[in-house]
């Protein structure tokens, strides 16, 4: 796999570099409300500038129809990109139309432009190679070079994640490079005592995670609205609590195999329950209460873990040496639920192991919740992409780069 630093030897000035960047960031209405993956580009994209390159980012946001819809539209997302930089950023009000193709003509060396949202076009995830190959062949008349730099996407078989490179000389940038070198610290090169901290609120969501991960980690710490499913297995009264009930068989071999294997599958020894999900809008109060996991009220549905287990999984990760962290133990948008959460996070900022945050709500928490990004050893910018390298899968965005 090239990286940037190779591209950039052999010299970028006065090309056209298409940076497939991941610019999917939160929106209300045209306000961005966290804009760590927009920050996670500049390095490359400032590089490639000052080295002369005529640079083009693009990405998705959201999940349009395949058409426009200024709800998703990415120009909240350049402006922001322009912040960031310190400098203008051109915008095109298409993907590979007039706009595209008249703003990429005019960029000046060491300028950047960015498209409009690739799934505005039906061609960038058509489960139809021809399709989407010839969406790939308009974007590859943009430029000279492809740069991957969107981590969040490259679990994607979409037409400028996986095709594109196909069509021209390529790189991974530095996000793509540094994430990929953090993974390796996960599954080749793992320093122990391995604890990984899932939590969410599916359980399916993570089961192809946790069948790999029996394999490899010393302790995994389950929280979330997943947790329940794992409590019904040990036969728990878990009341109005989350529950995906045809994921009970899946869970109790997996207790069975941990056992086995002498895994450390550690479950919430208690919660903080409520009659109703809170509302995330008003954040009014919730009144929690704080009950044994064995015995919540059928009334009540748990919404995140209690002070009990913040203690418990703080102490479990406290003599780690890397810790990987996958999904909120509550619902941590509404204070009265954040704790647990919170208490996961401060963990790991107190930990002297090699600490990464998985991406997604995890990486959200971590920035809601007021912690300084730089005390974690890594805060990934793809939570679905790390799931699925963790899981031993072939991510078409990575395998693309490889020569």
């Amino acid at each position: 796999m090239k990286t940037i630093g190779e591209l950039l030897a052999e010299g970028v000035a006065g090309k056209r570099v298409f940076v497939r960047a991941d610019l999917n960031v939160p929106l209300d209405g045209t306000i961005i409300t966290d804009d760590g993956r927009i920050r996670a580009v500049v390095p490359t994209v400032e590089a490639l500038a000052a080295a002369g390159a005529r640079v083009v980012v693009a990405s998705h946001l959201g999940r349009p129809k395949g058409a426009p819809d200024p709800a998703f539209s990415l120009a909240p997302a350049a402006a922001r990109l322009g912040e960031l930089l310190g400098a203008d950023v051109e915008f095109a009000t298409d993907t590979v139309g007039e706009s595209a193709t008249s703003t990429v003509a005019g960029l000046a060396d060491g300028r950047v432009a960015v498209i409009e949202n690739l799934r505005f076009n039906p061609g960038e995830t058509s489960k139809d190679d021809a399709e989407r190959g010839a969406f790939a062949d308009q974007l590859a008349a943009l430029a000279d070079l492809y740069v991957s730099d969107g981590f969040g996407a490259v679990h994607r078989k979409h037409a400028s994640v996986y095709d594109l490179p196909a069509r021209l000389p390529h790189a991974a940038g530095h996000l793509i490079a540094a994430e990929v070198a953090v993974l390796k610290k996960l599954t080749d090169e793992v320093q122990r005592p391995y604890v990984v901290a899932l939590g969410g609120a599916k359980v399916s969501d993570k089961l192809a995670v946790i069948d790999q991960l029996l394999g490899k980690a010393d302790r995994i710490l389950i929280g979330g609205g997943m947790a329940y499913t794992f409590l019904k297995a040990k036969g728990y009264e878990i009341g109005a609590s989350l529950l995906q009930e045809d994921q009970i068989a899946a869970v109790t071999e997996y207790l069975e195999r941990a056992e086995k294997t002498g895994v450390e599958l550690v479950l919430p020894v208690d919660a903080l329950v409520a009659p109703a999900f809170p509302d995330l809008k008003t954040k009014a109060p919730a009144n929690p209460t704080a009950v044994a996991a064995d015995a919540i009220p059928a009334d009540q549905m748990g919404l995140d873990i209690g002070p009990q287990t913040r203690e418990l999984y703080a102490s479990k990760i406290a003599d780690a040496a890397t810790v990987f962290w996958n999904g909120p133990m509550g619902v941590f948008e509404h204070p009265d639920f954040a704790e647990g959460t919170k208490a996961v996070a401060q963990a790991l900022v107190d930990s002297k192991a090699f600490t990464v945050v998985g991406g997604g709500d995890s990486a959200a928490a971590v920035r809601i919740l007021g912690f300084d990004e730089s005390a974690f050893g890594h805060i990934s910018t793809g939570g679905g992409a790390s799931l699925e390298y963790l899981e031993g899968k072939t991510l078409p965005g990575l395998a693309a780069l490889e020569d």
